[in-house]
């Protein structure tokens, strides 16, 4: 157990006991006195109240049993703080071994008869991913890459960082200022711009095998590199205008890179401007599938060539 969750975990231990000894916290936790000593200093440099008992059985008692201030919260706060819990299973998000002892904290907050609410609710919804027969039930794609809540403690620190991807059929380390992390189709994806070749790329979390911060005081700063990504940004070449219905499915679903600008306050129209790499099949054939997924409610004001052919020749296959 890392020091940061056991000092959690000693706080909530003795803020539930009306007296507790140095002795009682070795047995529990499996620390040495002094371990245990200096976890009951930090605790009481946090603000925790504890007095100290003198005499052959002496120990120690947190004044008022009190650590934190009451957290109140309505119906329907606890119950969006519920469903949002429901909501990642299977999503393959960080930090998932938390979430249970978060739940559990919630739910030791509330009445009984909120409680019972919640297991009513998570007897009935049900979310994407979830197993009808029995919606406990998390898949092994649950967890995430054992490497993503390093990469994402790495780079709060620090965006400048040094990766190791393994490829095909060798391992490669790249410098790179991390852009953006980001989640789509069931993958994690660091998009950061390459210090070495000074170009945007995008690397599979699923490929890291090693994240560190990249320590060199030779660093491009900020401000330049997103000057050099501006100058190699090409022209942009779909320019889609989106009716209500076509809103709906990007909402749905949508590439990471693409984005739509509403034109009316209402938001029941809005144009995509974007730039297709005509010359990356899988990026190509991407677009071809996603059109056709956004429906018949989209006009089409400008599309490079390669795309309608495409999208023809898709038609072609059903209607020859």
């Amino acid at each position: 157990m890392k020091k940061v969750e056991r000092i959690n975990t000693i706080m909530r231990y003795i803020n539930n006991r009306a007296h507790f000894t140095i002795s009682e916290l070795m047995q529990e936790f499996n620390i040495s006195r002094s371990t245990a000593i200096r976890d009951i200093r930090e605790i009481e440099a946090m603000g925790m109240p504890l007095v100290a008992e003198v005499g052959r059985d002496g120990g120690y008692s947190v004044l008022n049993n009190s650590v934190l201030p009451t957290v109140r919260f309505t119906d329907s706060e606890i119950k969006a703080l519920f469903i949002a819990f429901m909501a990642t299973r299977n999503q393959q998000l960080p930090y998932l071994k938390s979430r249970q002892s978060l739940a559990e904290k919630l739910l030791g907050l509330i009445s009984e008869n909120q409680q019972d609410e919640l297991v009513h609710l998570n007897q009935i919804l049900l979310f994407e991913g979830t197993n009808p027969d029995n919606p406990d039930l998390l898949d092994l794609s649950d967890l995430p890459h054992p490497v993503l809540e390093q990469l994402i403690q790495t780079l709060l620190w620090d965006s400048y960082l040094l990766i190791t991807i393994k490829e095909e059929k060798e391992i490669k380390t790249y410098p790179i200022y991390l852009l953006h992390l980001y989640h789509e189709k069931g993958f994690w994806l660091i998009e950061g711009f390459n210090l070495q070749d000074e170009k945007k790329q995008v690397f599979p979390v699923n490929n890291l095998t090693n994240v560190e911060p990249y320590l060199t005081k030779k660093r491009l700063s900020k401000k330049k590199i997103l000057e050099k990504i501006s100058l190699q940004e090409k022209k942009l070449n779909l320019v889609l205008e989106l009716g209500p219905k076509a809103i709906a499915q990007f909402k749905k679903y949508h590439p990471f890179k693409i984005s739509i600008s509403y034109t009316n306050p209402y938001q029941t129209t809005a144009i995509l401007k974007t730039f297709i790499n005509v010359n990356h099949p899988e990026e190509l054939t991407e677009i071809i599938n996603w059109l056709f997924f956004l429906g018949e409610d989209i006009k089409i004001k400008e599309i490079p060539t390669e795309v309608v052919e495409g999208l023809q020749g898709r038609l072609d296959l059903f209607c020859p």
